[in-house]
């Protein structure tokens, strides 16, 4: 039996990575006194203010990939995303368990997300909370390349000059971790075997790079949230009870899965 359909009037704002632009988003959407408003904090701090507008305004907020840092949990109805942390920590278990066998330092290029960004807090975290328990992993520069690819390629520059030792780079997202591979054979090394590249992301083009063996390790943080969201909307819009925490399905993929998934990637 085929689920009823169910309509709905997307308004869409693109804030271009900008806090105080969503900011002026969501008080047009308040002010044009919408159903619900969902939308993806580009930093986790500074929402107090316009989410207790909206919430005063009688409009539910839904967090989608990226949460806040709050106290008051009640200005939003639920927060759908991937759990950062663990993502962090799924890379961090692939390093451990890749240099098991090795006894010299392994000296680590950390790229991170945009600087006070819940993807790049919650990563770092995960990653070192794995890696601390032995140490000859070394985190011996981290700096953001604020999930650009041009960005990913102008820190590892700079970070390979001053540590020409460094043997391997966790990214916090592909698109670093592809700019990371220009630098690297800029230097006249190869990328995935004279320095090893973990990242998170798994889209085409990172995934490309892993079935080439340019990039050794992804961890996968699925976009695919539409579906999960309207679910969510209709049951808010309907006076519906929804979980304050919902997680993607996310895994992680290596060389060989990567190349068995390529062909029918959505993203």
């Amino acid at each position: 039996m085929r689920s009823p359909r169910r309509e709905c009037r997307l308004k869409f704002s693109d804030a271009q990575q900008k806090q105080e632009n969503q900011i002026k988003a969501i008080r047009s959407y308040i002010t044009q006194g919408v159903d619900v408003i969902a939308f993806s904090p580009v930093v986790e701090t500074g929402w107090d203010a316009v989410l207790k507008e909206a919430k005063d305004a009688g409009i539910p907020v839904v967090l989608t990939d990226r949460a806040v840092d709050s106290k008051d949990d009640s200005l939003y109805v639920s927060f759908l995303g991937s759990d950062f942390v663990k993502e962090g920590q799924k890379a961090g278990q692939w390093v451990v368990d890749e240099y098991k066998d090795q006894t010299d330092p392994v000296k680590i290029i950390q790229l991170e997300g945009t600087t006070g960004a819940a993807p790049a807090i919650d990563r770092a975290e995960g990653f070192a909370d794995v890696i601390k328990a032995d140490p000859k992993f070394q985190i011996v520069a981290s700096q953001t390349g604020d999930f650009t690819r041009a960005g990913g390629k102008q820190v590892t520059e700079a970070l390979l000059k001053s540590n020409p030792d460094a043997t391997l780079i966790f990214a916090h997202n592909d698109d670093m971790g592809l700019g990371a591979i220009e630098a690297i054979e800029a230097a006249g090394k190869v990328p995935g075997k004279d320095i090893k590249i973990v990242t998170i992301d798994a889209v085409k083009d990172g995934m490309q790079a892993l079935s080439d063996g340019k990039i050794n390790f992804i961890v996968e943080c699925s976009p695919l949230l539409g579906k999960q969201l309207v679910d969510i909307v209709t049951k808010v819009v309907a006076g519906e009870s929804v979980e304050k925490r919902i997680l993607t399905e996310e895994t992680t993929f290596t060389r060989e899965q990567a190349t068995a998934a390529l062909p029918t990637r959505q993203y």
